[in-house]
């Protein structure tokens, strides 16, 4: 039985955009399987413990994620629209969310017809990395046919089968590995936080003897 790497990921994390390159790569390298475990933002899923009186902490993520992606030479722009309906002056969070649970939905549907990487790949970089309106016309249908999907399908599809079970059993399982952020790595059972620990992730792999020659 192959060996496998959980990938707890989020469309509205700019770091979750920036490792979807290495993630393909594992997979090019290794001998394992990537499964894409699709949640929510925190700015949905726990609104506190982030966006609170103190800006700092977004202020630093944000800047943060623009340098990750200057260091790495990949191409990263605030989007539009923004994934979470989120007032930044205030850090509200809006009640209407249509994009984030549509977007995590696609997330879930990919991975249950084995493209859940390649959707990753592909729709955050018409996200995060295309300067577009990514919500208008084609682009979003482009980028899943990228992928090897059909949008159009996965969303009849999801018409009758609400993701929003396999989003919560995620979250729980990010939890039960020991974390909370995005995108976090867990590999039997050990955690592995953030774009920036991905070269751990291989040390671990290759002293699993899982390295490809």
């Amino acid at each position: 039985m192959t060996e496998h790497v959980d990938v707890y990921w989020s469309f509205r994390s700019p770091y979750s955009y920036l490792v979807t390159p290495d993630l393909m790569q594992l997979r090019e390298d290794f001998d394992i399987d990537v499964h894409l475990r699709p949640v929510l933002p925190i700015a949905i899923r726990s609104k506190d413990a982030l966006f609170t009186n103190d800006r700092k902490p977004a202020q630093y993520i944000v800047m943060d994620a623009f340098r990750r992606g200057d260091f790495l030479g990949r191409t990263i722009n605030w989007p539009t629209p923004d994934p979470v309906v989120q007032d930044f002056a205030t850090f509200a969070v809006s009640d209407d969310q249509p994009y984030i649970h549509r977007l995590t939905g696609l997330g879930v549907e990919a991975e249950r017809r084995g493209k859940g990487v390649e959707l990753a790949y592909h729709v955050s970089h018409l996200i995060w990395a295309s300067g577009q309106e990514w919500d208008k016309g084609d682009h979003l249908a482009e980028a899943v046919a990228k992928a090897g999907l059909d949008l159009a399908d996965m969303e009849k599809t999801l018409e009758g089968c609400d993701p929003m079970t396999d989003i919560e059993a995620n979250q729980n399982a990010l939890e039960a590995a020991g974390h909370w952020g995005v995108p976090t790595m867990v590999f039997k059972g050990e955690p592995f936080f953030g774009q920036d620990r991905i070269d751990t992730l291989r040390w671990r792999l290759e002293k699993a003897g899982l390295k490809k020659t």
